[in-house]
């Protein structure tokens, strides 16, 4: 699967894409603050790569401007875990955006394409999203694109990093959403 906006595409993640993920994602301003580690070499970038970016809905964020590469990645995780478990219906979103492009309103342009194709084509009734207190940058991704406080983890785990953190829960209903997206398609 291949989503499209206007500045981005987004498709699935390859092998050869390994030393663009380790140029962003080793910068540790981008993992640490979302949960994971910094990526140590290109190695490691490729087994990501092969094991946690392989999931159906998992997307490597491409500028179309610079050929394509990938400077980010966003997904739906579509079944929960003993750890994070999922209601029917339900998905979590996901993404980071390298360093050299925060600002850009590149995050929430991919968040709003893959929040369109949950609920139009996946048929999904909500998705969640979560931050991490001091990921502001995060924080305002959610709140541009819809998300709504739902509730917080006191004790949130961070099993790669084995820390306990607290972190917010945000979510966006389908019916909100469709509020929403017809409201602006009026304004359009």
């Amino acid at each position: 699967m291949v989503l499209e906006t206007k500045r981005l595409i987004l498709r699935g993640w390859r092998d050869e894409d390994a030393p663009s993920l380790f140029n962003y994602a080793k910068d540790d301003r981008v993992g640490p603050v979302a949960g994971w580690l910094p990526h140590k070499d290109e190695a490691y970038s490729r087994a990501v790569i092969r094991t946690i970016l392989s999931g159906d809905e998992t997307y490597a964020i491409c500028l179309k401007e610079r050929n394509n590469e990938p400077i980010g990645s966003i997904g739906l995780t579509l079944e929960g875990s003993p750890e994070r478990p999922l209601e029917e219906g339900a998905a979590e979103l996901g993404y980071w955006v390298g360093v050299p492009f925060w600002g850009m309103g590149i995050a929430p342009e991919a968040a709003e394409i893959l929040i369109k194709r949950g609920f139009a084509d996946l048929g999904l009734d909500r998705i969640y999203a979560g931050y991490f207190i001091g990921n502001n940058r995060s924080k305002r991704v959610q709140e541009k694109c819809g998300f709504i406080y739902h509730h917080t983890n006191a004790k949130s785990r961070v099993i790669m990093l084995g820390e306990t953190r607290v972190e917010c829960i945000n979510c966006l209903t389908r019916d909100s959403w469709e509020s929403g997206y017809k409201s602006q398609k009026k304004h359009n």
